[in-house]
């Protein structure tokens, strides 16, 4: 059976319908669902336009691409035409992107239609979409809950089929919580598979471009074409994303028994063990492994995302573009009412600790010591690999919370990530998989961690477990 993707595709190049049709149908049912505020800004008279010519090149039996009239959105941290790239910013919230971003052209190059831009955490700071200065997002089960973040806006336009994928960035969880929290697959790369160049920076050093969609196949299909060597990015790697390849039965899995301890939901750690009972049925060997530096990741985390930044926010001053504070008397004046107006309180927090931690008398005893426990990490997640060939774990220890429940309390919304952030660190792909639901009706997903560059393996993996049993969402 054809994925979603491919359907379109397919009816579009036989003319079983248009590519205007299908933008126009994604536009109206964005229209309708204002009142998730996942979308910031539509980009109707661009994408009507791009579908036109797709059309007109079909008619006249021209070649056009694997995602030919397809439309997608983008979290609005890309740069793209058609609307102003904000980062639910107040300091980006007139900036016109003066070029699209690197990903952005590729998917377009292949016959993508952008219809609009997605909500997020500013500057992609948080893991709930509440921090955005444009108004918080709500989940597409449940209104009242969190969609997650920071990419919360594109996980619910993907859940609420307004779009049959949609982009976010994955620096610590931003992909695969919120994924979690709305029942859709979502994959944080290998760091470096796709480029980083066009995309507004939080942490360099684990900023990953990665998607949502409905099945692990039009993950794939996507991660394919956005993969690749970028001369702008120098930290990208050469194209090694295969899509068809399969993942071989009889895989050795680990599940790390320390994301499943005290602390965890119930009903998270019910449906993750209702998961590995399907692998097991599916023929895979199941393990719990223990990873004990893993309790160290999120400190480590918190140390070194504020660092980076703090220094990828110091562009930011008010002179050269974004928001810039009236009647400044002084340079320092306008730097700091710039600042102070244009960044949200989480921008703040990050950008204060960053600072801190970098600082010449404390440089060595926090950032120097937080990488050096990451190369730990790394070389802990190594010695697994040696011996299995996945890793498992819930991707959140709680389904998606209440709007507000820990707005006031940092350090319990930094929990929300306990899950994701130790991949992130290490560099390695995962995939958010819905599994299951919680006892109250909301979603609840497993994160499949494989070793670098084994992206396409482990939604491989993911897809092939789907087919077997017809899946949970």
């Amino acid at each position: 059976m054809m994925s979603q993707i491919e359907t379109i595709v397919t009816e579009v190049k036989k003319a079983q319908t248009t590519a205007r049709n299908q933008v126009e149908r994604a536009l109206a049912k964005a229209e309708q669902i204002t009142e998730y505020h996942a979308l910031l800004s539509l980009t109707a008279e661009r994408a009507l336009q791009r579908a036109d010519d797709i059309d007109l090149a079909i008619a006249r039996g021209e070649s056009v691409g694997k995602l030919a009239g397809v439309p997608f959105v983008v979290k609005d941290n890309y740069l793209a035409f058609g609307a102003p790239t904000t980062a639910a910013s107040k300091m980006l919230e007139n900036f016109d992107a003066p070029l699209q971003a690197t990903v952005v052209e590729k998917l377009e190059a292949e016959g993508a239609i952008c219809i609009g831009k997605s909500n997020l955490d500013a500057f992609a700071h948080g893991g709930s979409t509440e921090n955005s200065y444009f108004g918080v997002t709500h989940n597409a089960i449940d209104e009242s809950r969190v969609a997650g973040g920071s990419s919360g806006g594109s996980a619910v336009v993907t859940a609420l089929d307004v779009v049959p994928f949609a982009l976010g960035t994955d620096t610590g969880g931003s992909i695969r919580q919120p994924a979690s929290f709305n029942g859709v697959y979502g994959i944080k790369p290998t760091y470096g598979t796709a480029s980083r160049y066009g995309v507004v920076a939080m942490a360099s050093s684990t900023d990953t471009m990665g998607c949502f969609a409905k099945s692990a196949e039009d993950v794939a299909l996507v991660m394919s074409i956005m993969a690749g060597r970028d001369e702008r990015d120098m930290t990208t790697l050469p194209d090694f994303f295969d899509s068809t390849v399969s993942a071989q039965p009889g895989r050795r899995i680990g599940v790390i028994k320390e994301m499943l301890d005290d602390g965890v939901d119930r009903d998270v750690v019910s449906v993750t063990r209702q998961y590995i009972d399907r692998l097991v049925a599916a023929g895979h060997s199941v393990t719990e492994v223990s990873m004990s530096i893993i309790k160290y990741a999120l400190a480590m985390y918190y140390v070194i995302v504020p660092a980076e930044i703090s220094s990828n926010l110091a562009r930011y001053d008010g002179v050269r573009y974004g928001h810039r504070a009236e009647n400044a008397k002084t340079l320092a004046e306008l730097y700091g009412r710039s600042r102070s107006e244009g960044f949200v309180t989480e921008n703040k927090r990050r950008i204060m600790v960053g600072s801190y931690v970098l600082s010449s008398g404390f440089f060595d005893a926090y950032y120097l010591q937080a990488q050096k426990a990451r190369t730990l990490l790394i070389q802990a997640y190594n010695e697994l690999f040696d011996q299995y060939d996945f890793l498992l774990t819930p991707t959140a220890p709680t389904p998606a919370f209440a709007i507000g429940e820990n707005a006031n309390d940092p350090v319990k919304m930094y929990l929300a990530d306990a899950m994701t952030v130790p991949p992130s660190l290490a560099g390695l792909p995962a995939v958010n998989v819905p599994a299951g639901m919680s006892s109250n009706g909301l979603p609840i997903g497993v994160q499949i961690i494989g070793p670098a560059q084994s992206d396409a393996v482990i939604l491989s993996l993911a897809g092939q477990l789907d087919q077997v049993d017809g899946g949970t969402r």
